[in-house]
């Protein structure tokens, strides 16, 4: 480490020559990305280029030279490819180069072998899972819809929500959908809607193309991005045929852009006529109601008490006449025979009286005590003694 102070700096090539020294340490390191803004200049034995990261908005320059690049030409436009460099630091201008040695472009057997081993891992961890993905709502406020600047998949998308709902509302985001900056582009994009309240769901869409031409759409921090959202994501990346991971991790997959289109807003004239046969069937339904009550108050109106509310008063009263007659007569009956018993008793009792004996001539003769004589001999002359006769009685004295 260099030791400098306010008093005590270094000059600008002890600084220069000190950072060659560190980056000389690095060696020679292996790069991938895509290739990009190739410069070949008339007579120049040096290629100029860019390489981007494809994940990030970045990039550096490098050169090689020609016989390098020629020994894997032709390349595709914005191919991805494997760089052998050495990082060069020249300390006279302070300037950085990176120095190919190789060039390799990635093929689509390694890419595929690469795209297998991130499905496997994302699915490991659950971002495929049926239980994390989120309802598409019924119908949403604003649609957020990222896609290619001017691009038919926009179009398919717009025209067909329309169609479907005239009022849709959509918030629509221009962005590259293939090359370099398309996962940076895509991804600020998706931040932006998925922090607007009023976006319901987000729509990602291009149309088809080369399996390259789709690999942003298989891009890790991408696809993490989309899992991370809270706003429903729906992926209609190219064809059916195509398949790239975001149709995995997206709630929903759309098969097409037109596909996506139909898929997040309801068709009013399906709607209306749902609504028609929910009316229908209510009308029925209340009618058949109504009917069967109105039968229900008809066979009660056809029961005989309610034909003839009196009957039931005179049903009552018949019967209770009849046990009134009964009771009467019961009672006349108990009475009848009660006078015959007391008849009876009265005859029992006046056969039985001493009156019955005085009124066959017969007296009774008592003392003035009271007490019945028996015998002539209880009788004292001069005594006054009372005689009951059959009717009334007497006073005497005995003799």
């Amino acid at each position: 480490m260099l030791e400098t102070s306010s008093e005590s700096p270094v000059p600008v090539r002890v600084i220069s020559e000190a950072i060659g020294d560190y980056l000389g340490r690095l060696g020679p390191v292996w790069i991938e990305g895509e290739l990009s803004e190739v410069t070949v200049r008339p007579g120049a034995q040096m290629v100029f280029m860019k390489l981007r990261d494809t994940s990030a908005d970045m990039s550096i320059s490098i050169m090689c030279h020609k016989s390098v690049l020629s020994a894997v030409e032709p390349l595709p436009q914005n191919a991805r490819v494997v760089m052998h460099s050495k990082v060069s630091w020249y300390a006279k201008n302070g300037s950085l180069s990176f120095n190919v040695k190789e060039i390799r472009q990635v093929g689509i057997g390694e890419l595929l072998a690469r795209l297998e081993a991130l499905k496997t891992q994302l699915a490991n961890e659950g971002l495929f899972d049926d239980e994390r993905k989120k309802e598409l709502p019924f119908l949403p406020k604003s649609i957020g819809l990222i896609c290619g600047r001017n691009s038919d998949a926009e179009k398919d998308v717009v025209a067909n929500a329309t169609r479907r709902w005239p009022s849709v509302n959509f918030e629509i985001r221009e962005v590259a959908v293939q090359g370099s900056a398309a996962v940076v582009e895509v991804s600020l994009a998706l931040r932006e809607l998925d922090a607007n309240p009023d976006v319901d769901v987000i729509v990602i869409t291009r149309g088809g193309g080369s399996f390259e031409d789709l690999l942003p759409f298989s891009d890790e921090s991408l696809l993490r991005l989309v899992a991370d959202c809270q706003t429903p994501i729906v992926s209609a990346i190219g064809h059916e045929k195509d398949s790239p991971l975001l149709d995995l991790v997206a709630d929903w997959r759309a098969s097409t852009p037109t596909d996506a289109g139909k898929r997040v807003v309801p068709d009013m004239q399906e709607e209306l006529q749902k609504i028609s046969l929910l009316r229908e069937r209510s009308y029925r339904h209340l009618h058949n109601r109504f009917e069967f009550e109105r039968a229900k108050i008809a066979a009660y109106m056809d029961r005989p008490v309610f034909k003839a509310p009196h009957t039931m008063v005179t049903t009552r009263f018949d019967a209770l006449q009849n046990l009134r007659g009964k009771a009467l007569q019961s009672m006349g009956h108990l009475i009848a025979l009660g006078r015959e018993d007391i008849a009876q008793l009265a005859t029992s009792i006046r056969t039985l009286s001493p009156q019955a004996t005085l009124d066959r001539g017969y007296a009774v003769v008592q003392k003035s005590d009271g007490a019945v004589l028996r015998s002539a001999s209880e009788i004292t002359t001069g005594e006054h003694l009372r005689v009951r006769l059959a009717k009334g009685e007497a006073r005497v004295t005995a003799d």
